[in-house]
């Protein structure tokens, strides 16, 4: 059986480190807490993300509050968004997977509409049979729901499907529809965090395809 790849996008195609950080850093200022550096962050980050900044910041959050602070981070994200690039060898494992007769799509937990305006103007709908992002005003759940129905739109039979993402999360979502899961440093978690899913962890994209090769050969 062939394989379908779901890819993550921030922190994974997307190299969004930086704008990620500064978001946090502008809660950070908000509520009168210290900055934090990368490594920090990619060791504290965790789903729900409501739970995480209540961590960070060492309070409650009321959903007030919560959407206040989700509408902070994104404002101060969408800030720098234009100085994201893709990681370096996002563009060539998506043709190469393509060429080689697979399929690949991408599922994201940013909104939906940034996200397709985003994957259109750097010309990568080609590569995926389905995108999806968040379809609401108030992001930080866990992917799982979301996994689940994309597999629904796309058709795919969980036994096929590999998510490749950056965060522990991506391996729980994978986990509750019965699919695999390969994860890679390059996003928002520590490399210890991530190998203590007990999912194959990868340094790069291409790296991480080629364990979804091996195994298949």
């Amino acid at each position: 059986m062939r394989a379908h790849i779901v890819w993550d996008w921030n922190g994974t195609l997307l190299n969004d480190n930086h704008a990620v950080l500064a978001g946090v850093n502008s809660i950070c200022r908000s509520f009168s807490r210290d900055e934090i550096d990368l490594d920090y962050w990619r060791s504290v980050f965790s789903r729900p993300l409501k739970a995480c900044y209540e961590q960070l910041l060492g309070r409650t959050l009321s959903d007030e509050e919560w959407s206040g602070t989700d509408a902070l981070y994104h404002g101060s994200y969408n800030e720098l968004l234009p100085t994201c690039a893709l990681a370096e060898d996002a563009e060539q494992v998506l043709r190469d997977w393509q060429s080689a007769g697979n399929s690949q799509s991408l599922l994201s937990m940013w909104f939906h509409e940034p996200l397709t305006e985003m994957v259109t103007r750097l010309e990568l709908v080609q590569y995926f049979s389905q995108v999806d992002g968040l379809r609401g005003t108030v992001g930080g759940g866990s992917k799982a729901k979301y996994l689940s129905e994309h597999l629904v739109r796309t058709g795919m039979d969980p036994a096929s499907v590999v998510l490749i993402g950056d965060v522990v999360d991506d391996a729980f979502a994978a986990e509750s529809v019965g699919a695999r899961c390969v994860l890679v440093t390059t996003g928002m978690t520590s490399h210890q965090k991530l190998a203590d899913t007990g999912h194959p962890v990868a340094d790069s994209l291409a790296a991480a395809v080629r364990l979804i090769e091996d195994r298949a050969s």
